[in-house]
């Protein structure tokens, strides 16, 4: 075969069926008839100019040896079936859009897993996945969208650049080469203006950003289990989680933007530098700064919003970062931050104005930050002269003895900030480590329960928004990302 076994020269509509009960194989030459760059020539094993569907219950193999496995120059849609293709470039092509609504979809591609590449019309260049089952390994990004790509439903598995153990710090992936161009990308998922996921399940395990939008990403739902080399989520501009079920298991840093927005969902984030980090500005891992470090100008226009839901931070380097503003109203926010004294487990450049929700934050004292004086919820936080091991208990309760704080970091830790509605001006608070507590624990927070006293290290009235026994760093952090 020395050209696509199946060419689509000119239809308006392709419909390919899979009857019940066949096995069906589809194999391309490793070169091609038409060697003119000129020529209209076919550049997958199935190959359409016109629109393509894929649907029936039949099985359909493909091996593309040439190019790419199947493509449209216009919508490529599959509709059921369980198309396996083995490609050297992209897996699955639709210039236009690729849509998914049911199937099992097998692809090992060297470059994309799925790519739709239109950029000459905002309207095109999308794609759109509301079930089946998607099992993808790809050299390359996993799904690719030029414009928009809006997952709602399915089970999706990723798995790029030969996964997260294959960093884009460490292995090339994503960075830029020695000449300042930019080299390829690993992404999971990625698209070129919006991302957005309703619902489906997807697991990433990618060696660059597991989920990246050039502008804009949503999250309102699914349940989605991400392990990355580099940024867990990235968008360029704006980054908002109203929902969903997000495990962030590995990362360089956990969420990234320019102005991140939190107010629903249950999250966990585990980074080797920054759980969340805002700053303005296309991403550029590893350019003019240490391994995997991005580089972005600060600007009064970023900003931390976090208005709900669950966020729990496991970082090596600032929990929380924003080098703009940072407002939080509610939610409950724990923070395991960094065990070195060059980050904190807050840092923020402008003002960190916190009127409602919960916020724990632990790790080292060197670079500790509490919340701004212009606060309309009162804060305290206790810095030990010696740093605590991981696993003792600390106890906050009113002098009445009643539990405001029962808390095990899971790692050394030097600084406790808790931000609390339970926290009134005027009391006293008494300060523990150590001691045990009967009340159930959930991401190391205890609440209920009785309190064996530990040892009592501090007793602090609350006389103003933030109250500490001293060293904490209200103003300012460092530069960014929050380095100083």
């Amino acid at each position: 075969m020395t050209s696509a076994p199946i060419y689509v020269v000119n239809a308006e509509k392709t419909v390919i069926t899979l009857a019940a009960g066949t096995e069906n194989y589809v194999t391309d030459a490793e070169t091609s008839l038409f060697d003119d760059a000129e020529s209209d020539e076919p550049k997958a094993a199935i190959f359409s100019h016109d629109d393509l569907t894929i649907n029936g219950e039949g099985s359909l193999t493909v091996t593309a040896n040439a190019n790419n496995g199947i493509a449209s120059q216009d919508d490529l849609k599959t509709t059921g079936g369980p198309p396996t293709v083995t490609a050297v470039n992209d897996g699955l092509k639709g210039k236009d859009s690729i849509a998914i609504k049911e199937g099992v979809i097998t692809i090992s591609a060297g470059g994309d897993g799925l790519q739709a590449h239109n950029d000459s019309d905002v309207e095109k260049g999308y794609i759109a996945i509301e079930g089946g089952t998607l099992h993808i390994t790809a050299g390359l990004d996993g799904i690719q969208a030029e414009t928009r790509l809006l997952v709602s439903g399915g089970d999706i598995s990723l798995t790029t650049g030969g996964g997260s153990g294959n960093s884009s710090m460490l292995a090339g992936w994503g960075l830029w080469g020695s000449n300042g161009d930019d080299a390829a990308s690993a992404k999971g998922l990625k698209a070129g203006l919006d991302v957005t996921i309703t619902g489906g399940v997807i697991t990433i395990d990618s060696s660059d950003d597991a989920i990246h939008s050039n502008s804009r990403l949503t999250l309102d739902g699914g349940t989605i289990t991400l392990a990355s080399g580099d940024d867990g989520l990235h968008a360029d501009a704006t980054l908002e989680i109203s929902g969903g079920d997000l495990n962030i298991t590995q990362s360089y840093e956990g969420l990234e933007s320019a102005v991140i927005t939190l107010s629903g969902g249950t999250l966990h984030l585990v980074a080797s530098d920054d759980g969340i980090n805002v700053a303005g500005g296309n991403d550029g891992s590893a350019l003019n700064g240490r391994p995997g470090q991005n580089e972005f100008a600060a600007s009064d226009e970023d900003h931390l919003y976090i208005n709900g839901g669950t966020l729990v931070v496991d970082a090596g380097g600032d929990g929380l970062d924003s080098n703009g503003y940072f407002d939080m109203t509610g939610g409950l926010v724990i923070v395991n931050g960094p065990t070195n004294n060059g980050n904190g487990p807050l840092d923020y450049s402008g003002t960190f104005n916190i009127s409602g929700g919960t916020l724990v934050a632990v790790g080292s004292s060197g670079m500790a930050q509490a919340p701004s004086s212009s606060s309309t919820q009162y804060s305290v936080m206790y810095n030990f002269d010696l740093a605590q091991p991981a696993g003792t208990m600390v106890h906050i309760e009113t002098a009445a003895g009643e539990e405001v704080l029962t808390f095990v970091p899971p790692k050394d830790y030097q600084s406790v900030l808790l931000s609390s509605p339970a926290l009134a001006n005027g009391s006293t608070y008494v300060v523990y480590t150590g001691g045990s507590s009967t009340g159930p624990a959930t991401d190391a927070l205890h609440t209920g329960g009785a309190y064996t006293a530990g040892t009592e290290v501090a007793s602090l009235a609350i006389s103003s928004m933030v109250t500490s026994n001293g060293g904490q760093r209200g103003g300012p952090g460092g530069g960014p990302g929050g380095r100083p």
